[in-house]
């Protein structure tokens, strides 16, 4: 190979293919779209899951379950857990879970479920409790502290909504 071969059939600048410009070209009287059909047309594009004219497999396969796209990912720590991991009288927090690897991955709320038994006293905040977790964590002599719900503020009703 010779560096005069390097760059040879690159071009910086490649020309524009011409089309309708008659039959001397090879590419005139069709243009490249065929005869007929629906890619003839101008202005014609085929839609991302088009598969030309048969029923996209989008649509062929069968759709299953309920998908909230504004539900809460709610993660969930055990009594038990609780017990094996934290010191009596130590403080459990979101933070302190995590750093235990007790709440993994991503959450919008925590909650502590009453699997397994809790012999320590634990000061426990998490924004959901169930019953068997609280009654547990109380005859332990713990303490519990709920994580208030964030609420969104509501749009101001406008003029027109008003009817005025």
């Amino acid at each position: 190979m010779n560096l005069a071969e390097v760059n040879r059939g690159i071009h910086k600048h490649k020309k524009k293919k011409r089309i309708g410009r008659g039959p001397g070209s090879g590419h005139g009287k069709t243009s490249g779209r065929g005869h007929k059909g629906q890619g003839q047309l101008a202005g014609w594009s085929a839609p991302a899951i088009f598969e030309g004219g048969a029923s996209p497999l989008i649509r062929r396969i069968p759709k299953r379950g309920f998908h909230n796209a504004f539900g809460k990912t709610v993660a969930s720590v055990n009594v038990g857990a609780l017990s094996a991991a934290f010191a009596d009288g130590e403080e459990v927090t979101i933070e302190s879970l995590k750093a235990k690897d007790l709440a993994k991955g991503r959450y919008d709320e925590l909650k502590i479920l009453g699997g397994g038994e809790l012999t320590k006293k634990l000061k426990i905040t998490a924004h959901r409790f169930s019953a068997t977790a609280l009654e547990k964590i109380q005859k332990a002599g713990g303490e519990v502290n709920v994580i208030p719900k964030k609420v969104a503020p509501r749009p101001a009703k406008s003029r027109k909504a008003a009817g005025k």
